[in-house]
């Protein structure tokens, strides 16, 4: 329950959780939460458009089925909102981290000040484990010092999980809060927040920055709705920074014609170029799998990884992939081998995910859920299925960037066990071959 007005600050809040008291503030306003128009809804907080049919309520309202998940919006109530006033003090200075930018860090990052002061939209294409986050600290105190809110969203849980402590310890002076639906905390009127892309459907012109992190990710490249909370959740004059290793063609499209600026950074903050993907042919290994078993390659290569103590994800297609992969290990690994399955469901997803950053697990048993956003140091990635149709190149790009991230340990070992040479598989390699021939060109003219 909403209990207080400046909880309301570019925010957009269905009437219903609002207290009374806080309905009859100056300066409160209300927009219909649906509209009806040509036989459909549309939803005013996440711009679906759903048939009345189907989204039919007693009484001749209606409700959004597509954001029930954030709470239930009918038609027979409001969204309210207040006017985001910039209620802060400006700090002296906001940024406590100590590190330094390389020079190609550097570059990147004064780009993104200018396209803050001059409120434009942008597009950074950096490879992964380039240190995007680290490029995005000068821009982001500039935009504090000038009392501007921020807001940097991504659309994994995951991602704003490890984000949010590394943001927090680089402006550790700065009132900041974050954003997920796993979470009970109560939300607090902040400068700076870190939130999934789903909770940006809760505010209304709220930010005057909004930078989407991993902006290719699923399920923000293929939602609407999610498209439109952003359009919603910036100040119309704000500044747009997107952030990504693998663009879409819809961001590379905009960018042709000219209404979207990028800069590219080729390299990883230590200079070292990609790992490169090792194709590794197991014909009919699923049928093989049906029957209890893998192909002889896999077991033998993570055999040696475990006996080497080197740390490792494998990534499979599916969650049913899981148990049947894990029992077949089990049996052919000693029994001090340390592992464990995990899955978007997970209930202990982010526990393993701890266990495993803390070393202690070897490896871990993974569907696409850690294909980004997470930092492992010092692992190898082997990929099950790499063909596979779940597995989009930008997802295999983004796995393969899972490695050789630490200054001590650039390079790693990317293994991708496939049936055939799908174009998922060959775009990868292809790009992954690109960025680093880009890398390589840079560090020649040096």
């Amino acid at each position: 329950m909403i209990t207080k007005i400046n909880e309301l600050y570019g925010r957009q809040i269905n009437t219903f959780e609002i207290d009374a008291a806080v309905l009859d503030a100056t300066g409160l306003k209300t927009r219909p939460a649906i509209k009806k128009l040509n036989g459909q809804i549309e939803c005013q907080r996440c711009g679906m458009r759903t048939d009345c049919q189907s989204s039919a309520l007693p009484g001749n309202h209606f409700y959004c089925p597509e954001c029930i998940n954030l709470g239930r919006m009918v038609s027979n109530c409001d969204l309210a909102y207040a006017n985001e006033p910039n209620q802060f003090e400006p700090p002296n200075n906001p940024l406590t981290w100590q590190g330094r930018l390389t020079t190609d860090q550097l570059q990147c990052s004064n780009t993104i000040i200018d396209h803050f002061q001059r409120r434009k939209a942008h597009l950074l294409w950096a490879v992964t484990g380039a240190g995007k986050t680290e490029m995005l600290f000068p821009g982001i105190k500039w935009a504090l010092q000038n009392r501007l809110r921020i807001a940097i969203a991504s659309p994994r849980v995951d991602v704003c999980i490890e984000l949010f402590p590394r943001i927090k310890e680089a402006f550790a002076t700065t009132p900041m809060i974050l954003l997920h639906g796993r979470q009970s905390e109560k939300y607090q009127y902040s400068q700076l927040t870190i939130c999934t892309t789903h909770q940006l459907l809760r505010f209304y012109r709220a930010f005057d920055i909004l930078i989407i992190d991993e902006v290719d990710s699923f399920p923000y490249a293929q939602d609407a709705g999610l498209h439109y909370a952003v359009d919603n959740a910036i100040k119309p004059d704000g500044a747009r920074l997107f952030l990504t290793a693998t663009p879409s063609a819809d961001l590379l499209k905009l960018v042709r014609q000219k209404q979207l600026s990028i800069s590219y950074l080729p390299l990883r903050f230590h200079r070292h170029l990609l790992p490169q993907i090792k194709r590794r042919y197991v014909p009919y290994w699923r049928e093989k799998l049906t029957k209890g078993k893998l192909p002889r390659r896999l077991i033998d290569l993570v055999r040696m990884k475990v006996r080497t103590n080197q740390r490792f994800l494998l990534f499979v297609p599916h969650v049913r992939d899981l148990k049947p992969v894990a029992e077949v290990l089990a049996k052919v690994l000693p029994d001090t081998a340390q592992f464990m399955t995990v899955h978007s469901e997970d209930p202990h997803r982010l526990t393993k995910v701890t266990a495993m950053r803390e070393l202690h697990l070897v490896f871990l048993i993974t569907t696409t859920i850690l294909e980004r956003g997470v930092t492992f140091p010092g692992i190898d990635v082997i990929v099950l299925g790499a063909d596979e149709d779940i597995f989009s190149t930008p997802a295999l790009v983004q796995i393969a960037g899972r490695v050789g991230r630490k200054a001590d340990r650039p390079f790693g070992d990317v293994d991708f066990f496939i049936h055939s040479n799908a174009k998922n598989v060959a775009g990868a390699v292809r790009q992954i071959a690109h960025m680093n021939r880009l890398g390589a060109q840079k560090l020649n003219h040096e």
